[in-house]
C-alpha cells in the first residue's frame, strides 16, 4: 500500500503537517526569527497595540516599509485610556537580516534530575542578526507590547518552544512504556497480565487534569521554568501510557499465536527478544498514528497549568502563561492583541495534529480501497 503517497493526496492532512514544519521551525530558530529579546523592555512602550507599517513619508512619497519610534502616555484617570505618542521625525526602514542582540542559534540545555541542574548539551552559533527588524529607533512589535513592554511576537516564538516540544517529550516518555507494559502483559498472560492491567485500570481512573493541579501546586516556588518543564513531562506522561497499554494488548494478544512468533520461538528466540524484535513492530502503524493524536493532549495540559498559574512561571514564555493575561478583563476589553495570538495557535497546533493524525490513520488503514 503507498501510504506516502495517500497522505500527499489528503489535503487537510498535508496542511495540518505544513502548518506543524512552519511552528516547528520558527520556535527552532526563535532567536533568529524573533526580531528582539524576549526578556527586554521597551522604554515607554507598556501595551502598545500591533506597530503601524507605512509605505509613504509625510510627504507622500513612496519610500518602503517603515515604522516611527512609538510611546505611550500615562493612562487618563478619567476615561482610563492612554493615547499613543508617534514620533515622525525618525522614520525607521523594515529590513531582512538586521543586526541586533547576540544569541547563540540552537543552543541546546536540559535540566537532569535528580538535581535538576541545567546541563549545557551543544554552546549553539554565536550570532547577531535577526530575520526582520529596523534600522532606526523605531520598533516593529508585530504583535504589540505586554504589560511589562517585551515584545509580544518573541514572546509567542519563545514560549513555542515549551508548548510544541512538552508534546513530543512527553510521548518519547510515555509510549515505550506503554508499549513495553502492554507488549508483556499480552506475551506471557496469567499472573503477569492480571496484575499489570489491574494496575493500568488504576492508574485510568484518575482523573488527569485535577492530578496535574494537585502535583503541580505542591511544586517550590524556587523551580526553574526548565525544571517544571521537566516535571510537568514526567507527570503527564505517567498518566499517559495506560490507555495505549491496554490496546497493544490486544495486540499482542492476537500476535503471539501468528507463524513468525512460532518460528521464533523455535530458533530459541528468548522471550524479550520475540516482545521487542517480532512483536511490537507489527503495531507501529496503531503507535505512529497514536502518537500524532496524543501530542494535543499534552500540549493542553502544559497550557492549562500555565493559564492557572501552577505551570511555567514568568518572565520566562510559554502559550499557557502569555494566556493568563485573559483573566484580566479590562485586557480582554482594551489589549484584545495579547490575547488572541496565543490562542489561535494552540487552536491551530492542536487541530494540525489532530488532521495530520486522521490522515496517517486513512493512509496506513490496510482496509482503504485508495
Amino acid at each position: 500500500m503507498n501510504w506516502w503517497q495517500k497522505l500527499q493526496d489528503n489535503p487537510l492532512a498535508r496542511f495540518g503537517a505544513v502548518l506543524l514544519i512552519v511552528f516547528y521551525l520558527a520556535v527552532i530558530a526563535a532567536d533568529f526569527v524573533a526580531p528582539y529579546d524576549p526578556y527586554s523592555s521597551q522604554a515607554d512602550g507598556s501595551l502598545l497595540p500591533p506597530t503601524h507599517i507605512y509605505w509613504k513619508n509625510q510627504d507622500g512619497q513612496f519610500v518602503g516599509p517603515h515604522v516611527y519610534p512609538t510611546t505611550q502616555s500615562p493612562t487618563d484617570i478619567e476615561t482610563g485610556k492612554r493615547s499613543l505618542n508617534v514620533d515622525f521625525n525618525y522614520p525607521s526602514p523594515i529590513r531582512l537580516l538586521v543586526k541586533g542582540d547576540t544569541y547563540q542559534l540552537f543552543k541546546i540545555s536540559l535540566p537532569l534530575p535528580p538535581s535538576f541542574e541545567e546541563v549545557e548539551l551543544f554552546s549553539g552559533i554565536p550570532l547577531d542578526r535577526h530575520l526582520l527588524g529596523t534600522i532606526g529607533p523605531g520598533k516593529l512589535n508585530l504583535l504589540g507590547t505586554d504589560e511589562q513592554a517585551r515584545d509580544q511576537f518573541s514572546r509567542l516564538l519563545f514560549g513555542g518552544r515549551i508548548s510544541l516540544f512538552i508534546g513530543l517529550v512527553g510521548i518519547l516518555v510515555s509510549f515505550p512504556l506503554g508499549m513495553i507494559v502492554g507488549g508483556i502483559s499480552g506475551y506471557f498472560g496469567g499472573w503477569i497480565d492480571a496484575v499489570l492491567m489491574r494496575l493500568v485500570e488504576v492508574l485510568m481512573t484518575i482523573p488527569g487534569i485535577y492530578l496535574l493541579v494537585a502535583l503541580a501546586a505542591v511544586l517550590p516556588p524556587s523551580l526553574t521554568s526548565g525544571q517544571r518543564f521537566l516535571l510537568i513531562v514526567l507527570i503527564t506522561s505517567f498518566i499517559g501510557w495506560s490507555g495505549l497499554a491496554r490496546v497493544i494488548r490486544g495486540q499482542v494478544l492476537s500476535l503471539k499465536e501468528q507463524e513468525f512468533v512460532q518460528a521464533a520461538k523455535t530458533m530459541g528466540a528468548t522471550p524479550w527478544r520475540i516482545i521487542v524484535r517480532h512483536v511490537l513492530p507489527q503495531t507501529a502503524t496503531y503507535i505512529i498514528i497514536s502518537a500524532t493524536l496524543a501530542v494535543p493532549g499534552f500540549i493542553v495540559s502544559e497550557s492549562v497549568l500555565s493559564l492557572i498559574g501552577l505551570g511555567i512561571q514568568q518572565p520566562d514564555p510559554s502559550w499557557g502563561n502569555l494566556l493568563s493575561v485573559s483573566t484580566n478583563a479590562s485586557i480582554l476589553v482594551l489589549q484584545p492583541w495579547l490575547i488572541w495570538p496565543p490562542a489561535l495557535l494552540i487552536i491551530l497546533t492542536v487541530l494540525s495534529f489532530n488532521l495530520l493524525g486522521d490522515g496517517l490513520r486513512d493512509a496506513l488503514d490496510p482496509r482503504s480501497l485508495e
